[in-house]
């Protein structure tokens, strides 16, 4: 698994889960989350998590404190991988005046071959119904990369159609390995970037962002 994948919980695992975490029974939304089929996200691993582990995560919508509730299931068993959401099925949860600018990313991807896909605020207001977006909440994208030029390209393309939009553009490029760099970043041209993978952070030399490796971060 990597870090932005989405998984479901059964209620047996959800339940499960809660027993070994107690204090996060009784916050808003959380009992009925699994019942609810609402998913959940996978993060990266941190120290206290044990190794055979599933971690996830959930954001509580912003009228909850904005609350990022960090967890874990004891095994896959329980737990299903859910496919990613792309961004023309979320566009609908989107406000309005996002409309002009999504059909652009969507224009971008189909030009590009690369299908954006959602995370942030707008994959939870479409994943959940729940409001989790206001006027200062950025799109956030993910765009999966297989060389340099096809990501510099990209992240200058977002660039130049975030100048005049109504929202901010964040995200990141998810590179071959699995691991993935942000889009706004890469497009400075920084010799060595910062990097996340399953594992926790990395900087890596830019020539090395898209040589093949042997393992999945």
């Amino acid at each position: 698994m990597h870090r932005h994948d989405l998984l479901r919980a059964h209620a047996s695992a959800w339940a499960a889960m809660l027993q070994c975490r107690p204090d996060l029974a009784d916050l808003p939304l959380v009992a009925d989350w699994a019942r609810l089929e609402r998913p959940v996200i996978v993060r990266r691993r941190m120290a206290c998590d044990s190794a055979d582990g599933i971690p996830a995560a959930l954001p509580l919508p912003p009228r909850y404190g904005k609350q990022r509730l960090a967890f874990s299931f004891a095994s896959s068993d329980g737990v299903v991988t859910l496919p990613p959401v792309p961004l023309r099925e979320a566009a609908r949860a989107a406000p309005l005046e996002w409309h002009a600018l999504i059909d652009s990313m969507l224009e971008l991807g189909d030009a590009s071959g690369i299908e954006p896909r959602v995370f942030g605020g707008l994959l939870w207001q479409h994943a959940t119904a729940l409001p989790y977006l206001s006027p200062e909440s950025d799109l956030d994208l993910l765009w999966s990369v297989s060389d340099e030029q096809a990501a510099t390209s990209l992240a200058a393309e977002l660039l130049r159609l975030e100048q005049n939009g109504p929202v901010r553009l964040d995200g990141e490029l998810t590179l071959p390995d699995g691991a993935a760099v942000n889009w706004r970043e890469l497009s400075r041209g920084s010799s060595h970037l910062l990097v996340k993978t399953m594992h926790g952070v990395e900087i890596r030399a830019r020539t090395e962002l898209f040589r093949p490796s042997e393992s999945l971060s």
